[in-house]
């Protein structure tokens, strides 16, 4: 697999952009966006920049390529990072100027829709960062999740090995981003319950590619930011996790079987599966629902693997997609999986 050029690191003091290129939820939210921004600021030491579609629902996926376009052509602007994701961001893409970017490379953070853009930049030659949006991560309740803070610290200042651990205490049920009561605390968490893994008997060293599974299958039905030259992907890792959408355990089954019947799935050794989010603010789960749609959708990717790739290394409930915390996971960088020590290490 081809090794993509890894962009300049900021610098504390540094100024960052900050963009909406899928929703202007900043506009409907401004208290955990706020939030957000304030700790990059005295968390980060780093001055987030807006552009005219942050904060603007409805934006026009041209308009949203231009602050794309003007915050990686600027060369006071040394990150680039998501305030949110959404569900149009594909429509962005056909105005992307791909030389912009190959000219100007810089570290991007973002997840969920911004699948979107991680796989783009990744044509360009830049890896970039899955996790780190403002309004998720920095703007939690409370205070940021102290292994999604070091996680992101250690992503945006250097270089080099981090690994990655199972998660001490996570959630998945939000609170209303509407009521400021919501922010007066720290979010309920429960105890962490380790990762598991499917396959352990070797080490898989490989760049990643994947994201969300939802934004996946979309841009495999566009045939957009995916290799034809299937070849590129082998001996790499894939990365999936879902969103709060909660796709049915049949959904992710069968997205998965269509990676495999394209050829995509077996190119990858070893897959990391994010921890599936269970509730959402439309679909309050039970507590046993939530156990049981975890359990159907982790059955659903074994029955997929099992037909296509059956002697894949596989790690479930690995923290980086829609729960807390979220470790940031490089985005066409290198990923160690180490079946034998039950070991994740990243370079970023």
């Amino acid at each position: 697999m081809t090794t993509p050029a890894g962009p300049p690191k900021p610098s504390p003091g540094d100024r960052v952009a900050v963009l909406s290129p899928s929703s202007g939820l900043p506009g409907l939210f401004p208290l955990p966006y706020e939030l957000g921004l304030a700790r990059l600021r005295t968390e980060y030491g780093l001055e987030p920049v807006e552009y005219p579609t942050t904060r603007r629902m409805g934006a026009t996926p041209r308009e949203r390529a231009a602050d794309l376009h003007a915050a990686f052509s600027d060369p006071d602007i040394k990150a680039v990072i998501a305030s949110i994701g959404g569900d149009d961001q594909i429509t962005v893409l056909p105005y992307l100027d791909r030389e912009v970017f190959r000219a100007n490379p810089k570290p991007f953070f973002g997840m969920s829709d911004n699948t979107n853009l991680l796989a783009f930049l990744l044509t360009c030659g830049i890896v970039a960062y899955h996790g780190g949006s403002v309004m998720c991560e920095l703007g939690r309740p409370g205070a940021m999740h102290p292994q999604t803070a070091d996680s992101l610290r250690a992503a945006l200042f250097t270089s080099g090995p981090y690994e990655l651990r199972p998660a001490e205490r996570w959630r998945d049920v939000d609170r209303d981003w509407a009521d400021p009561a919501t922010f007066d605390a720290e979010p309920e968490t429960r105890p962490g319950t380790g990762w598991t893994w499917v396959n352990p008997g070797r080490v898989v060293e490989g760049r990643t590619w994947g994201g969300c599974l939802e934004i996946l299958s979309r841009l495999l039905t566009a045939d957009r930011e995916v290799a034809h030259d299937l070849s590129v992907y082998d001996g790499g890792v894939l990365l999936l996790e879902t969103s709060e959408d909660m796709p049915s355990a049949t959904e992710v089954y069968r997205t998965i079987r269509a990676m495999g019947e394209r050829g995509l799935l077996q190119r990858f050794p070893a897959l990391l599966m994010g921890r599936a989010k269970t509730w959402s603010l439309e679909r309050r789960n039970s507590p046993e629902e939530s156990a049981r749609y975890a359990s159907e959708q982790r059955e659903a990717v074994l029955r997929a693997l099992r037909a296509y790739a059956p002697g894949t290394t596989i790690v479930f409930d690995v923290d980086f997609g829609h729960t807390d915390p979220q470790l940031v996971i490089p985005y066409g960088g290198t990923v160690r999986v180490d079946g034998p020590a039950r070991r994740i290490t990243v370079v970023y």
